[in-house]
């Protein structure tokens, strides 16, 4: 098929013309990197010691959970009719990674991250279920699940169970989002997606994006509710995320070393669509953008000697574009991926509807949505354990 379609260019193939994964995919791993990366930044001071990062510990479990709410729902839309994605319950296909992603999630939500948060916060439930009244008293009540001892000793039980739970946590997380990048990395037939460092690469870039998320998103709220930023946990923060950083752009260097190195038969097609299609994505927002300046702010954070409002908006710009940063990298490897036909010989576009089911505004309310259910979470659990003391 020669040039016969809007924005096709060379020979595609009937089924190659129109993309079959939109922005909705984009979202997909993008969310769920922000749940993984943002449970590593907690399991930081409960498993590794890291007292510095403390102040964020349950911001970090809250984010997590916002987020991980709201990480099935671009597939759901996506799919079109959400009551088929039951059949993975119902009929489990164990040789489909797609397919294991429901059982995954349901580890992740029901056994790992709210068992945490509920062992982390059941004594401040008892008690706002003692003293509170109206529909709180009901929703503090509720969420005790019928327990209201709060004894030291069962506190210590609390606790002790909690850090086992962290610990089966943090390989679960990795799984979370590894296992998408290996839904990417195991499709052959793509050649800009086959690669054995798409999982890894993906898994870093997760924890990149969360660190990122948990570390503006602590300085908002503590600015929401006019508390003092400690300096020390926002610089320790921005440390872990400039050492993150730095391993996962070296491993996308060494993808893209060993791409240029093997130079097999696709290589004159991916360097042609880099440097026409994807340029200003993957060159200008993803590399320059998104990686190469957040880098050189943090290392300026961390071999200057700055003050600490100084820091505080170095840290927020470096956040700001990490987070974009790590979106165009998920959209260059959704969508970058689907842009050039099988045979190597066309390339097609991919144009981004506004009010469609899956446009750019049903898009932007989906990340919208975690913003919003992280709201309701901090009115009915404090996220800073001095709040509550005070």
């Amino acid at each position: 098929m020669m040039a016969i379609h809007p924005g096709v260019e060379g020979f595609m193939y009937p089924n190659e013309i129109e993309l079959q994964w939109s922005i909705l995919i984009v979202l997909y791993p993008y969310v769920t990197g922000l749940v993984a990366g943002a449970f590593i930044l907690a399991s930081l001071e409960r498993v590794f010691n890291v007292s510095a990062v403390r102040p964020t510990y349950r911001l970090a479990l809250l984010t997590a959970l916002a987020f991980l709410l709201v990480a099935p729902l671009p597939l759901q839309l996506h799919l079109g009719h959400p009551e088929r994605s039951l059949e993975m319950y119902l009929t489990p296909h164990r040789s489909s990674a797609m397919a294991m992603f429901g059982f995954v999630y349901l580890w992740y939500l029901l056994v790992v991250l709210l068992v945490e948060i509920w062992l982390d916060y059941r004594a401040e439930i008892v008690e706002r279920a003692q003293s509170s009244r109206g529909l709180l008293r009901w929703i503090y009540k509720a969420l005790t699940l019928g327990s209201m001892n709060t004894s030291p000793a069962s506190r210590r039980i609390d606790d002790r169970v909690g850090y086992i739970v962290t610990i089966i946590g943090i390989p679960s997380a990795f799984l979370l989002h590894g296992y998408v990048g290996f839904i990417f990395g195991s499709v052959k037939a793509n050649a800009w997606w086959s690669t054995p460092l798409m999982p890894i690469v993906f898994l870093f870039s997760a924890m990149v994006s969360g660190i990122a998320a948990v570390m503006l998103l602590y300085m908002l709220v503590s600015w929401l509710q006019k508390r003092t930023i400690e300096m020390m946990c926002l610089d320790t923060i921005a440390k872990y995320l400039f050492y993150v950083f730095l391993v996962d752009f070296s491993l996308e260097m060494l993808d893209l070393i060993h791409r240029i190195y093997e130079a097999d038969e696709s290589f004159r097609t991916l360097d042609f669509m880099v440097q026409s299609r994807l340029y200003l994505s993957h060159v200008v927002v993803q590399i320059l953008l998104g990686t190469c300046l957040p880098l050189l702010l943090l290392a300026a954070t961390q071999v200057f000697s700055l003050g600490a409002a100084v820091r505080r908006r170095l840290y927020i710009a470096s956040g700001l574009l990490t987070l974009i940063g790590i979106f165009a990298m998920r959209w260059n490897v959704v969508i970058g991926g689907q842009l050039f036909s099988k045979s190597y010989l066309g390339y097609t576009t991919y144009k981004l509807e506004f009010a469609t089911r899956e446009g750019l505004l049903p898009s932007v309310l989906l990340m919208l949505l975690p913003l919003a259910i992280l709201w309701v979470l901090i009115k009915l659990l404090p996220p800073f354990e001095e709040q509550h003391a005070a």
